[in-house]
């Protein structure tokens, strides 16, 4: 068994917004390894939704609750008494914070501090990483990508949200948790554009693609020539994973913000990325705007690139699966949907085949040297 295999049994992990994709590949991966989780969430984010196919609603504790429901969060926490904490609730999506502003900034930064508020008064947790975005930062980044320590920023509400919800963190941790008393240690995780299997959000790439399937409509690209750090959604659930085990053993030295994000060599162009899902999966031929015409919609940035160096260096992590591997497991678990394949279990050998590729490209990680 793992150094991490080992670190997780047992582990009492909180998990906020669990119903979502990243939050149920990352309940099934800790239950996989043996913690024992409780989610907190109020419903399910789509419908189709990939907790609901793999079955998870009466089987794991679900406490249901708004983020923005500081009483009630405090209470879930009381009752679950973790050790850890993920924080992966959130308005996720940039091209709706346009149209709601308002409550974009009260689930993302007011929900974070109910979040923060709540591990400061629960004794029990050692550990808490906070999900944030690539898209906190503030002006363009150098050519190898954003580094941890660039200007926070936003140009639109769901990129502020986030920066905002950086400086409740870095305030929260400065005034309550780095006195030395022994309470939690907490980080941020900033991850590049995921994609994988279970992705049912409106107004995301692979999603579109999906439904464009099923409905036999062709998918007309916003912005093709828009350069975002793709990778699949298991490579930034591992850095979180892996910053949680080094937040529970050495406190403070790792309560910082880290990027998760792919090789520059590995980014893909929107169009590069959509055709090669497209031809996969069989979709109708993809709408491309002149390229002359003004984009589509507001304001998105056109290149995004982190810079991963710091969790490669000081926590071991790196990525596994190149873009093109991404795409081809994130393909194969939609075919297998469409032909009503168990879900779980599929999920399930994926995560084992990403263990068994980090084991080969990172053996000293593996085995806890």
């Amino acid at each position: 068994m793992s150094g991490e295999q080992l670190f997780w049994q047992g582990k009492r992990v909180f998990i906020t917004g669990h119903t979502g994709f990243k939050g149920t590949w990352l309940n099934l991966w800790l239950r996989m390894l043996g913690a024992e989780v409780v989610g907190y969430s109020d419903e399910m984010p789509s419908a189709p939704a990939m907790y609901r196919l793999c079955g998870f609603e009466h089987d794991i504790p679900w406490v249901r609750g708004d983020i923005r429901d500081g009483g009630r969060l405090q209470q879930a926490l009381r009752d679950a008494k973790p050790d850890i904490v993920f924080h992966l609730a959130a308005q996720p999506l940039v091209r709706r914070s346009y149209a709601e502003p308002a409550e974009t900034f009260a689930i993302n930064v007011s929900g974070t501090a109910n979040v923060l508020d709540s591990v400061k008064e629960q004794s029990s947790v050692r550990a808490a990483v906070i999900i944030t975005s690539d898209k906190c930062y503030a002006g363009t980044a150098s050519a190898t990508g954003f580094i941890e320590s660039d200007p926070l920023g936003g140009a639109d509400p769901y990129s502020s949200s986030k920066a905002c919800a950086e400086l409740a963190v870095d305030a929260y941790r400065r005034s309550y948790f780095s006195d030395g008393s022994g309470g939690a240690s907490i980080a941020t995780a900033r991850a590049g554009n995921v994609i994988g299997g279970g992705d049912f959000a409106e107004d995301r790439i692979v999603p579109d693609i999906v439904r464009s399937v099923q409905t036999g409509h062709p998918i007309k690209l916003r912005r093709p020539d828009a350069i975002r750090p793709w990778q699949h959604v298991l490579e930034p659930l591992s850095g979180y994973m892996q910053l949680a085990e080094k937040l529970y053993a050495n406190g403070s030295s790792y309560a910082e913000a880290w990027n998760f994000g792919p090789s520059v060599n590995q980014e893909m162009t929107v169009r590069e990325l959509a055709s090669s899902m497209a031809a996969k999966l069989g979709a109708p031929p993809l709408i491309i705007p002149d390229a002359d015409a003004p984009p589509e919609g507001p304001y998105e940035a056109a290149v995004l690139r982190l810079d991963s160096t710091k969790a490669r260096m000081r926590l071991n992590w790196k990525p596994v699966w190149s873009t093109a591997e991404a795409i081809d497991y994130t393909a194969a678990w939609y075919e297998r949907w469409f032909k009503g394949a168990p879900m779980r279990e599929l999920a399930m050998r994926q995560i084992r085949a990403y263990e068994t590729a980090a084991a080969v490209c990172n053996p000293a990680a593996e085995s806890g040297d």
